[in-house]
C-alpha cells in the first residue's frame, strides 16, 4: 500500500493544504475549510484505488464531499472496469481532515494542517461525531501511563520513564471550560500546561517525537479526530487511548446530540455496546498496514506552513508508515506558472 499509495496522499494533503492557505487571516474558516475539502476530493479521486470513507466532514453536516461513506477513487467510478482490475484491487478505508483547525487558519495562528489516514477496508474505527477523552504519550510511556488514572498518577509514571522531573513536563490541553480541573490538577502536580484553541492531532502526534517540548496530551476533543491521531500514533509506537464522551454535561461546550440517553441509545445502532470502553491505538487503528499524511496550513511544531512566492508555493509534509517503519518529512515547492525563460538585457 505505502509503495502504491505513498506519494499520492502526500500530494492529496499538500493539495488541500495550499488551497486553505489561500485563506489564511481572512476571518474565513467555513470558506478555509471548503476549499480545502475541494482540492482534497479532486486530487484523492485522481488515484487509483477504491477507497470509502469512514470519517469525514461530519454525520450532522449533511456535507456534500467527504461525506461519511462516500466511495473516492478512480476505480469507484462507473467505467472503474476499463481502469481497475477487481482480482488485484484493495479496498481501501480513509479518515480526512482536510483543514484540521479551521479557526487557526482564519485568524492566522499557528497549528493548523489537512490529514487524513488510510487502511485496508475495515482497518479504522468508524468513530461517531462524538466526543472523546485522550491520552497521549510518548513511546517510553506506552503501556504505563493509563487513561483511568488521574493526571497526578500519569504524570509521575510519565516523569519515571522518561527520567525526567515532572516540572520539566509539558502537557497540551483544550482550552476549554470542561478542563478547568484538569489544568488545575497538571499545575498542581508540578508540570506545565500549553493551552491551544484548536488542533489536537498535532499535539497528540508530537508527544512521539523528541524534541517537540511536549510529553502529553490531555483531556476531551473530537472523536473522529482522535481515531486520525491514534493512527499517527500506531506507526510512530507512541501511546494514545481514547474513551468516547456521550454526555452532554461533561463536555459543557459543542454538540453531541440531545441527551445522554439518546447518544447511548445511537451508539448501540452503530454496533457499540460498551460506550465506556477504553481504546488503544491499535484498536482503534487496527489494519495490517495503516498510513498517516499530513501538511501544514499554518506553522506548527513539527512542520512549517504553506509559504508562497510569486508563481508558487512551498509546503512541508509528514508522511508515517507501519509498513516502512518510518517517518518522512516531504519538503516540496510547487510551480503555478510555466516558468518563463530568461530575456538578456
Amino acid at each position: 500500500m505505502e509503495n502504491t499509495l505513498g506519494l499520492e496522499i502526500i500530494e492529496v494533503v499538500e493539495q488541500a493544504a495550499i488551497a486553505s492557505a489561500k485563506w489564511m487571516g481572512k476571518g474565513e474558516k467555513n470558506t478555509a475549510d471548503h476549499v480545502a475539502v475541494e482540492a482534497m476530493r479532486e486530487r484523492m479521486n485522481k488515484i487509483h484505488m477504491r477507497g470509502r470513507i469512514v470519517i469525514g466532514e461530519g454525520e450532522r453536516d449533511e456535507a456534500p464531499m467527504l461525506y461519511i461513506g462516500e466511495e473516492v477513487g478512480i476505480c469507484t467510478r462507473e467505467d472503474a472496469k476499463d481502469y481497475c482490475n477487481p482480482d488485484e484491487l484493495v479496498e481501501i478505508d480513509i479518515a480526512v481532515d482536510p483543514c484540521e483547525g479551521t479557526n487557526l487558519v482564519a485568524y492566522g495562528q499557528n497549528g493548523s494542517m489537512a490529514v487524513l489516514a488510510i487502511s485496508e477496508k475495515g482497518g479504522l474505527f468508524a468513530a461517531p461525531d462524538f466526543y472523546m477523552k485522550k491520552l497521549a504519550a510518548p513511546p517510553v510511556a506506552k503501556g504505563h501511563v493509563d487513561i483511568n488514572k488521574s493526571a497526578t498518577e500519569n504524570l509521575k509514571i510519565l516523569s519515571d520513564c522518561m527520567n525526567r522531573s515532572i516540572e520539566e513536563l509539558v502537557v497540551v490541553v483544550m482550552d476549554r471550560p470542561r478542563h478547568k480541573e484538569l489544568i488545575q490538577e497538571i499545575r498542581q502536580a508540578g508540570a506545565r500546561v500549553r493551552l491551544i484553541s484548536d488542533g489536537d492531532v498535532s499535539a497528540a502526534i508530537s508527544c512521539a517525537f523528541s524534541g517537540t517540548n511536549i510529553h502529553a496530551l490531555m483531556g476531551i476533543g473530537a472523536a473522529p479526530e482522535g481515531v486520525i491521531s491514534a493512527a499517527a500514533m500506531r506507526c510512530l509506537g507512541g501511546h494514545f487511548q481514547g474513551q468516547l464522551i456521550y454526555d452532554p454535561e461533561v463536555v459543557k461546550t459543542g454538540l453531541i446530540g440531545e441527551s445522554k440517553e439518546g447518544n447511548i441509545a445511537r451508539l448501540k445502532e452503530m454496533g457499540i455496546n460498551n460506550p465506556d470502553r477504553v481504546y488503544n491505538c491499535e484498536e482503534l487503528a487496527s489494519g495490517e498496514t495503516v498510513l498517516f499524511a499530513a501538511c501544514g496550513i499554518t506553522p506548527g511544531t513539527l512542520m512549517e506552513g504553506v509559504r508562497f512566492f510569486h508563481g508558487g508555493a512551498r509546503t512541508q509534509s509528514l508522511v508515517i508508515s507501519t509498513q516502512s517503519k518510518t517517518a518522512r518529512f516531504v519538503d516540496t515547492v510547487h510551480l503555478f506558472d510555466e516558468p518563463k525563460t530568461l530575456q538578456l538585457r
